[in-house]
């Protein structure tokens, strides 16, 4: 399968930036009128209210990289405490993973950084700055626009469970791997659009390969695209040499350790699969990480100074 750099590397996730208006300007107080004879100019109007500024689209990180990890390390903690609301799981997933992308732009942090980690997490810690490094590597030139893509709510994260545990058992390839790769090439499902080298659906086939490995299902569906990655990476021997098969998927050595190292973390963090499945997407541009929310639409490429302005970050 060839490669299908322009949706992969939106690379991850996931997608429920909002707006809500956070400030209400106070107004002066308008002139008393007088009980004397005299006249008086008319009272001003009060003063237009301005606009209120929108919410940002991404979270916002501390700019001291150790207070920045401190903060990852507490939002690793919350993803893991089972007392953490839904809502709070969904704040730290989003900061974790916009926390891992600053990281991984920025190995001079790594001797501040790594020390502060906790023996427990520091596995994750190491995999996820990893994966995000070599994603990255992967672009070698930032877009001046936005993508030509429409994002979606994902399929529900049991429902996907189901989908990837049923290819496992008939075809023995993984799950967790199934799940890294679903994470990497669509943020679970969210971005629609055909890449650059017209592969299409959740786990992004050529529709050539996904007609010889598909059963007579449709490449949109995440349970038939799914099972057709379970049957193909098989067939590639899979069982017997997992990144060979990872390789023939997507042929690039830094795809493969990434999947590897998304893989690894599934499948020894039982919450990791939750906090990516609440993962944005981003889409690297010259101007930047630019989130893009669930409900975008575009059917050309935008400039992103122009997508930037309406939607700013």
């Amino acid at each position: 399968m060839s490669t299908r750099c322009a949706v992969l590397l939106a690379a991850i996730a996931l997608a429920l930036a909002g707006c809500s208006d956070t400030t209400a300007p106070s107004t002066a107080p308008t002139p008393t009128p007088t009980t004397t004879g005299v006249a008086h100019a008319p009272a001003l109007p009060p003063p237009t209210s301005a606009p209120p500024s929108p919410e940002p689209a991404q979270p916002r990180l501390a700019s001291d990289p150790a207070q920045l990890i401190d903060d990852l390390i507490a939002d690793e903690l919350a993803l893991r405490d089972a007392s953490s609301s839904p809502a709070a799981v969904l704040t730290a997933a989003r900061r974790q993973q916009v926390a891992y992308r600053a990281i991984g732009r920025h190995p001079e942090w790594d001797a501040i950084a790594r020390p502060r980690i906790p023996p427990a997490l520091l596995e994750v810690y190491d995999r996820n700055v990893n994966a995000r490094r070599q994603l990255a590597s992967m672009i070698k030139n930032p877009r001046p626009t936005v993508p030509a893509w429409r994002i979606n709510p994902p399929p529900p994260a049991d429902e996907l469970l189901d989908y990837y545990r049923q290819a496992e058992s008939a075809t023995g390839v993984g799950w967790n791997y199934l799940a890294a790769i679903n994470l990497v090439e669509t943020a679970f499902g969210r971005i629609e659009g055909v890449s650059t080298a017209g592969a299409q659906g959740p786990m992004q086939f050529m529709p050539s390969t996904f007609a010889a490995f598909g059963d007579g299902g449709d490449i949109h569906a995440p349970r038939d695209s799914i099972m057709a990655a379970g049957r193909y990476l098989a067939a590639n021997g899979f069982v017997g040499d997992p990144d060979f098969a990872l390789y023939r998927y997507n042929n690039s050595e830094q795809y493969v350790q990434a999947i590897k190292d998304y893989a690894a973390v599934i499948a020894t963090q039982p919450t990791a699969f939750t906090a990516y499945h609440h993962w944005d997407v981003y889409y690297r541009t010259t101007a930047g990480d630019v989130v893009l929310p669930i409900g975008y639409a575009a059917e050309s490429p935008i400039p992103v100074e122009e997508y930037l302005a309406a939607h700013p970050q």
